[in-house]
């Protein structure tokens, strides 16, 4: 029988075979000899470098989630609901943060070791557990709705739409829960490898299809009403060896806008699909487990070695590639007005120029690493540190 193992952060420092080939020319911007240091980089990573800012940003508050993650490698990523921030924190905390000001609404204890979400819909917060258990709350107060049992942890957040929650347990399944009762609706299974990264690809919800990244390299789009398989694609075929070699998991979430599916894989491609047929529209060799981030223009990708690319979005050509922050473990990227930010493992947060991919700023967040990805809304970044720390920022140019 074969044992699912799970393979840590500290892995994904060494070296790995399989780096990507560039075929189009893009802009590398390295560092300058002679370049002033203004912090020490560890572990190999890119020191922070003294920086001109040609934007101010300004932090508009700051509140405290808990102890965050606990020193575990946990993607609890916020999420907004219409005029508030849902956030949880692995001792079992869940809130509801004003998204004006980051006073709290809500707290709700639910004495879980929360392990994956919030995810937010039809009414309802949604958290899952480490020993394999779905959590309900009202968005409005808090109160526990229902509890539901999976086959195993979970570790990305549950989504809602059209009466089903769904949710991706580490083991290789997908489930679908009625939402008003968590009772089971459906089962979807695909086998685990023998090696895969710790984390798994939130499900994605539109036009009634759950779409979903399996281990493997496998991207599945199941009925949402039924669990029933509509079409299913492979993103990545793994090559190698070894174990280690054949590595290709989706770990990040899909990204869906206007009928497309982003998608990126550990030790694979960067693609782009069509929602409705699974057909795929084009595909760059370019490794990712953090994630990537899109605009109307591009599509922005941090890759296993934290460089981070500008493709463009509908032929996947390069467009840039900035290299002044590698081996810092960054978020996917996130598009805010005319920059793009990450996040690192130190707690600052990087604006590049959408344009051509120049550092223009930092702040730091908080002294412990940022391992979720920031989120936008309406020209306002929100970020959430491991330590959990949730900020609000905006950017403003300086004045020439």
């Amino acid at each position: 029988m074969k044992v699912n193992t799970l393979l840590l952060t500290s892995l994904l420092a060494v070296s790995l075979t399989g780096c990507s080939t560039v075929k189009n020319t893009y802009h590398k911007l390295m560092a300058d000899e002679g370049d002033e240091i203004v912090s020490t980089a560890k572990d190999g990573a890119a020191p922070l470098l003294k920086l001109k800012q040609s934007i101010k940003i300004k932090k508009l508050w700051s509140t405290s989630i808990g102890d965050g993650t606990d020193g575990f490698y946990l993607k609890l990523s916020p999420v907004a609901g219409d005029d508030v921030i849902y956030a949880a924190e692995r001792d079992g905390a869940v809130m509801a943060i004003n998204i004006e000001t980051g006073k709290r609404r809500w707290k709700a204890n639910t004495k879980r070791r929360v392990s994956g979400g919030p995810g937010h819909g039809e009414g309802m917060v949604l958290v899952g557990t480490r020993d394999g258990e779905v959590l309900a709350l009202s968005d409005e107060n808090g109160a526990f709705l229902w509890k539901a049992q999976v086959s195993s942890e979970v570790l990305s957040a549950p989504k809602a739409d059209l009466g089903v929650v769904v949710v991706r347990t580490v083991d290789g399944k997908a489930y679908g829960l009625d939402a008003t009762t968590g009772k089971r609706l459906w089962v979807y299974e695909r086998a685990v490898p023998l090696l895969t990264l710790r984390g798994t690809s939130a499900p994605q919800l539109e036009d009634g299809l759950a779409i979903i990244g399996f281990d493997g390299g496998i991207l599945s789009a199941l009925d949402i009403t039924n669990g029933s398989l509509v079409w299913e694609k492979r993103i990545a075929m793994p090559t190698g060896r070894s174990t280690l070699d054949r590595m290709v998991d989706i770990d990040a979430e899909p990204i869906i806008e206007n009928g497309i599916i982003h998608v990126a894989t550990f030790q694979g491609h960067v693609s782009v699909v069509e929602l409705s047929s699974g057909r795929i529209a084009w595909v760059r060799e370019i490794s990712s487990y953090a994630g990537l981030g899109i605009d109307g223009d591009n599509v922005y990708l941090s890759d296993e070695e934290s460089e981070v690319w500008a493709l463009e979005r509908y032929s996947g050509n390069s467009v840039w590639k900035q290299e002044k922050l590698k081996s810092r473990s960054l978020t996917a990227p996130v598009n805010v007005g005319d920059y793009v930010v990450v996040g690192d493992f130190d707690g600052y947060l990087h604006w590049m120029n959408r344009e051509d991919g120049s550092l223009a700023g930092r702040i730091r967040l908080d002294s412990s690493k940022i391992i979720t990805t920031p989120f936008v809304i309406d020209d306002t970044l929100y970020a959430y540190s491991s330590k959990g720390k949730l900020a609000a920022f905006k950017a403003e140019e300086l004045s020439q």
